[in-house]
């Protein structure tokens, strides 16, 4: 499966930002030594050599935008928006599973509820889609307003990950 997740990195041009981006990115795909990988594969929206991700699957979208700008403003929403669905999405999972299933079916993962409980849970993967610049997943709304208030020349690099 595909999904566009975004890394926020500090960056003072869009080249810097993009390279920057794709070391995050080489993180979370286990590209460099002593990474584990977590999606199987990314492409960034600079590359269009391919039918099947990137552009081709999702559009223009910018290679990498400030976050002060319309489009990088737009960026961080979506991912933002997409961590906050897919949490609650997750959430709603367990508290269903812990409302319906006795421990032995939680124990055996019935209707996947030890999955659900796993991803609210996760720091990283489909579950997460925004990254620091160190590829850690940032999972949460203080998280968020640190790195944005923290960061000075802050830019968000979107790619298309499958997992």
């Amino acid at each position: 499966m595909h999904m566009v997740i975004y890394t926020l990195v500090e960056a003072s041009t869009r080249d810097d930002a993009l390279a920057t981006g794709k070391t995050v990115f080489d993180r979370l795909v286990g590209a460099v030594p002593h990474a584990g990988a977590v999606f199987d594969y990314y492409m960034t929206f600079d590359e269009d050599e391919t039918t099947v991700a990137g552009t081709a699957r999702w559009g223009d979208l910018p290679v990498a935008a400030t976050i002060e700008s319309d489009e990088g403003e737009e960026l961080l929403e979506r991912g933002w928006e997409a961590t906050k669905t897919e949490f609650q999405r997750n959430l709603d999972r367990v508290k269903e599973a812990l409302d319906e299933h006795s421990d032995e079916e939680i124990m055996r993962d019935e209707d996947l509820a030890r999955h659900a409980f796993h991803q609210v849970g996760a720091y990283d993967g489909p579950s997460v889609f925004l990254y620091d610049e160190h590829a850690s997943g940032i999972r949460h709304r203080g998280q968020l307003d640190r790195i944005l208030d923290e960061s000075e020349n802050l830019w968000i690099v979107p790619a298309d990950v499958h997992f």
